[in-house]
């Protein structure tokens, strides 16, 4: 049930957080925003409320199995490490077996095809793409009169899979996995940061005589658990965002460590934080959700087992 109650919470996560994540990618792949709010009132002038959400559909479908794995294995390696330590699985485990627990479940899914959807989705504008015109003569002057293309609107992918799939045509499929050192750097501490220290905050915040935290706990604990993990990925979240973003026309980085020295000197060292309010803000509120929808279809189903 570990892997279903994860799914499930992971849906509501992405339902919560995709808009503020979407304006996060923005900031941290393009120059051209001040600000949060800049980039918010931007994207709101030029694509509406529409733009908050693109490319929503792949990560809802990526966000249960991800999640759904991501929860399950952390369980079962936590469950396998106490049998092997203390000779049970429902031993009480040591902040070295959740952080070991924790690192393993965040590495054993890598979704690069999906992210780089995702943030190609995310940081493409209905600017005018340049499209072959029909050579028709008209009796008017023409609309392009000494070029063999014109210039029309229109978005460059019409979703994520003829995003994977033009990706793939253009780059090879290597360019579907664009950023998966950064996402794989980012995943491993991260997702330990994130189940130990919901772990500890659940163990201070349970009532005394009480085996767990009640409804109120687990909102804090899922809130603050999600703002760590993001303080410490952020800065490879933008190296991954800005390798996955690359590719189209000239390729800049080389490389994540090529990527991570050309941002810095470009831009300072802050750069590294770019998002990192913004992920922050977005975590509190999405984790929240997902761990008390997490914990709710467990007690859920012990209650209908019991």
């Amino acid at each position: 049930m570990d892997f279903v109650a994860g799914a499930i919470g992971g849906i509501c996560g992405v339902a919560v957080g995709y808009p503020l994540d979407t304006v996060k990618v923005r900031i941290q792949t393009e120059t051209k925003y001040m600000g949060i709010w800049h980039c918010v009132r931007e994207l709101y002038r030029q694509e509406r409320a529409w733009g908050f959400y693109r490319g929503l559909s792949l990560p809802v479908c990526m966000a249960s199995l991800v999640s759904s794995v991501s929860f399950g294995t952390y369980h079962h390696c936590l469950a396998h490490i106490c049998q092997l330590r203390y000779g049970s699985a429902d031993a009480k485990p040591a902040k070295a077996d959740i952080t070991l627990s924790g690192c393993a479940s965040g590495l054993v899914v890598l979704t690069s095809p999906s992210e780089v959807a995702k943030v190609r989705l995310q940081t493409q504008t209905q600017m005018q793409q340049r499209r072959p015109s029909a050579a028709v003569p008209l009796p008017a002057a023409p609309i392009c009169p000494a070029a063999p293309a014109c210039l029309v609107p229109g978005p460059r992918y019409r979703g994520p899979l003829h995003c994977l799939a033009m990706v793939a045509r253009e780059e090879g499929l290597r360019g579907l996995y664009k950023g998966s050192s950064a996402l794989l750097c980012r995943e491993g501490h991260s997702f330990a940061t994130y189940f130990l220290s919901y772990a500890i905050l659940c163990e201070w915040l349970t009532p005394t005589g009480h085996s767990q935290p009640d409804v109120a706990g687990v909102l804090v604990a899922g809130g603050c658990a999600g703002v760590l993990a993001w303080a410490v990925a952020t800065p490879m979240d933008v190296i991954k965002s800005r390798l996955q973003v690359d590719g189209q026309g000239q390729q800049r980085y080389r490389g994540l460590l090529h990527c991570v020295v050309v941002s810095v000197r470009e831009e300072g060292p802050r750069v590294l934080c770019k998002g990192l309010v913004l992920n922050c803000c977005r975590a509190f509120p999405v984790n929240m959700v997902v761990f008390v929808a997490y914990e709710a279809v467990l007690r859920f189903t012990r209650g209908l087992l019991t």
